[in-house]
């Protein structure tokens, strides 16, 4: 589902515009977004019956190209995991 297919699906069912569900998604997504911001390597983001977000940190490694096969190195980086709640499990027949 794209973006633009959400904020249909809400005014559809919210019953309101498309301008003002447009609105209402993104502040959702920037008040998501600003939690995030806060989490701390292995922190965890939880939003109620949708799941929790948990930041990970992965280490440095290193890897092959797979052109020419020779070893790289990779940076450490962080990874943003998803859990869905049992609920929402549940909802998509998991």
């Amino acid at each position: 589902m794209s973006k633009t297919d959400f904020v249909e699906a809400v005014a559809k069912e919210g019953k309101v515009s498309k301008a003002d569900a447009k609105r209402a998604v993104e502040m959702v997504f920037g008040a998501l977004e600003t939690g995030l911001k806060g989490v701390k390597n292995g922190g965890k983001y939880q939003i109620g019956t949708l799941g929790s977000f948990r930041v990970t940190k992965r280490g440095a490694r290193t890897g092959r190209n797979p052109r020419t096969g020779e070893p790289i190195k990779i940076k450490a980086s962080k990874s943003l995991r998803f859990k869905p709640s049992s609920q929402l499990k549940k909802a998509a027949g998991c």
